[in-house]
């Protein structure tokens, strides 16, 4: 490992001292300032010359700050003569905007993609991309992990009993499939059209959810407009328990509000975007897990040019 660098932006520093730890490696001297007028610098204060590069910074709130922190740190390590530049983004900004759904509109996922690569990157690390297709926005090697183990093994510790699996909504049927099979429950889907970006309309269940314990998964939880109107419906129809777990909490806008007077008795969220206190503290039922040694495993295995498939769960479709 001694060929390995390991740096991190400021985005998410204690997600990065948690794959550190794991690593037994050290975070890499680096100095980021910024300009009276908002520009930034970047100066690694370490010789990165022929090594193996690894940056941690996911592209969270605020997305476009984080992301050019990103391009300047690639940028920075390419012209200093990195063998490799590996950009490790457990949360990857502007995923949902993955297609034109409407006329004049921008694919600003694949625009990312075009900017990390052109930046230097040699190769991504990413978790739970909103669309998985967003892969081949890249020209260069993408792993995209799953945190369902980590959220799994929860779920298993906790000894939920007679559970159904309820997707939020018809996209995410998928997911929750594999969380079925997984922990071994029923599986229900929730018919929903999105109003506008805060605003959902939830349908109606398809499946049977009453006299059971409701567990409802997906990839992020960014309003909790849908959660927190599936939580409300899945109660109407008679559930008695109801989880919500998520890989990335980006909690914005009324989320807090939403889903502190949501009827739902625990949310999950992993620490691939850092989750304050005050949040946690003010939502009452939110835990978080770290993924910090999922993504500590991958960088372990990318960095000795070994497989990482074993890290994928169930149809994952990740690059091996």
């Amino acid at each position: 490992m001694s060929n390995l660098k390991l740096f991190a932006g400021r985005a998410n520093l204690p997600l990065a001292s948690k794959i550190s730890d794991y690593l037994g490696v050290g975070l890499g001297a680096v100095k980021i300032n910024a300009f009276p007028d908002g520009e930034l610098m970047v100066k690694l204060e370490e010789d990165v010359r022929g090594r193996d590069v690894f940056i941690i910074q996911p592209t969270c709130e605020p997305v476009n700050e984080t992301l050019i922190e990103l391009l300047v740190f690639i940028d920075c390590a390419r012209r200093a003569s990195a063998e490799r530049i590996t950009a490790v983004i457990p949360y990857f900004g502007y995923a949902r905007q993955d297609r034109k759904d409407e006329g004049r509109t921008p694919i600003t996922a694949k625009l990312v993609a075009n900017l990390i690569a052109t930046a230097g990157a040699d190769r991504v690390l990413t978790m739970d991309l909103h669309a998985a297709q967003i892969q081949g926005f890249f020209d260069i090697p993408v792993d995209n992990l799953l945190a369902e183990p980590v959220l799994s093994r929860y779920f298993v510790q906790r000894g939920l009993e007679n559970l159904v699996l309820v997707s939020p909504d018809v996209g995410n049927t998928k997911r929750a499939r594999v969380y079925a099979e997984r922990l071994g429950g029923e599986l229900a889907i929730i018919n929903k059209r999105r109003v506008s970006g805060e605003e959902v309309a939830v349908g109606r269940i398809i499946g049977d959810v009453r006299d059971k314990t409701v567990l409802m998964m997906d990839d992020m939880i960014s309003t909790a407009g849908t959660v927190c109107g599936a939580a409300v419906l899945c109660r109407e129809e008679g559930a008695k328990q109801v989880f919500v777990g998520a890989t990335h909490g980006v909690l914005c806008g009324p989320a807090i509000e939403r889903l502190g007077a949501a009827p739902i008795d625990e949310i999950i969220v992993t620490d691939t975007i850092p989750v304050g206190q005050d949040k946690v503290q003010q939502i009452g039922k939110l835990r978080v897990l770290s993924v910090a040694g999922l993504m500590g495993e991958a960088i372990h295995r990318i960095h000795n040019d070994e497989s990482v498939s074993s890290l994928f769960a169930i149809e994952n479709g990740g690059q091996a």
